[in-house]
């Protein structure tokens, strides 16, 4: 079964600076011109880059070692050594990175094209030119160029949506996502289908757009590490709306309301923050629903604990078009609500 890495650990070194040279100039007509070792040059950073090219960690299942180049050494007649390259490591946009010992969080990098410098190179050694004074013309010495830094890194990926698509495994939520966008992730009718967020673009026109993320399955205990649900409960973190979708197909597997209580709990138990965002629910596949009088009955029940409630079939269809106008309102008062002058 494929799994998707949304967690990594990585050793990274920078450069080492080039050693400064030791050097006397040797030139016809100049017997005593001195010295003219060059300094080393310094060595290469280690610089992560976020990139919406890549969506896993994946690449660094397979290789956890990377070190820049180190700075070349000085030369004679005072010429200085060529800088060690910098070694650059493209990471998705949304990379938490942190320090493997200490937890510290190094940066956290959220737009296209952020930069993290997460190792240093070293400076390079000062040639025996730098060294010459009144009264030691000729020194025979130089600087070693200094070591560059090195760490252990963990790497967190937490997918960056607008709307994350909540609940437990086989409500639907990956059929609901690529008809609300274009997104094509992959369906079938078994538990934990979905390995990994999937992302899509819901377009109501030209100026409004939402980023929908289609989160893993829970499963309850998830907040201790059952299933697959722990790994993927940061991903939920960093979207400002939740779109909670229950089955409302087959009530012998999970009861509505107790689902919805049910996952709430370990959106809770994993954070408070977390079981605080914003919900819509969302009551899918009303197109297998025999008796359709439970639909306001569910809307009267979420309308008493403040959510709004929408009964869709995202195989028909049905419900889709509310649905989409409900998401991008209340996205709207998010921001308006958190932004400065909504504050």
């Amino acid at each position: 079964m494929e799994k998707f890495v949304d967690k990594a650990k990585i050793y990274v070194r920078a450069g080492k600076g080039g050693d400064g040279a030791v050097a006397f100039l040797r030139e016809k007509f100049r017997p005593r011109g001195g010295p003219a070792g060059g300094d080393g040059g310094k060595g290469g950073d280690v610089i992560l880059v976020a990139t919406s090219s890549k969506h896993t960690l994946l690449d660094f299942k397979y290789k956890t070692h990377y070190v820049a180049k180190n700075g070349e050494p000085g030369k004679g007649k005072k010429m200085h050594g060529r800088k060690g390259e910098d070694l650059i490591i493209y990471v998705p946009v949304g990379t938490v990175v942190k320090d493997a010992v200490t937890g510290e969080v190094i940066c956290d990098l959220t737009r296209e094209g952020q930069r993290c410098v997460v190792a240093r190179g070293g400076r390079g050694g000062r040639g025996n030119a730098r060294f010459a004074t009144p009264t030691n013309q000729a020194p025979t010495y130089a600087e070693k160029g200094e070591p560059g830094e090195e760490r252990w890194l963990i790497l967190e990926l937490k997918t960056i949506a607008d709307v994350g698509l909540v609940g437990f495994p086989n409500v639907g939520k990956s059929t609901l996502l690529s008809k609300l966008t274009r997104a094509n992730p992959k369906i079938a009718n078994y538990p934990f289908t979905t390995l990994s967020p999937n992302l899509g673009v819901m377009e109501l026109d030209e100026t409004r757009r939402l980023v929908i993320a289609d989160i893993p399955g829970l499963i309850e205990d998830a907040h201790k590490g059952a299933g697959l649900g722990h790994e993927f409960l940061r991903h939920v973190e960093r979207t400002k709306l939740l779109a909670h979708v229950l089955d409302l197909s087959d009530f012998r597997e999970r009861e509505p309301v107790e689902a919805f209580n049910a996952l709430n709990k370990e959106l809770r138990l994993y954070s408070e923050e977390l079981a605080r965002k914003p919900q819509i629910i969302v009551g899918n596949k009303i197109d297998s629903l025999s008796d359709r009088s439970l639909l306001q009955e569910l809307k009267e029940y979420f309308r008493k604990l403040g959510y709004e409630f929408y009964p869709v079939s995202a195989l028909t269809g049905e419900g889709l078009k509310e649905l989409k106008e409900a998401l991008w309102r209340k996205f709207q008062e998010i921001q308006k609500e958190q932004s400065p002058e909504g504050a």
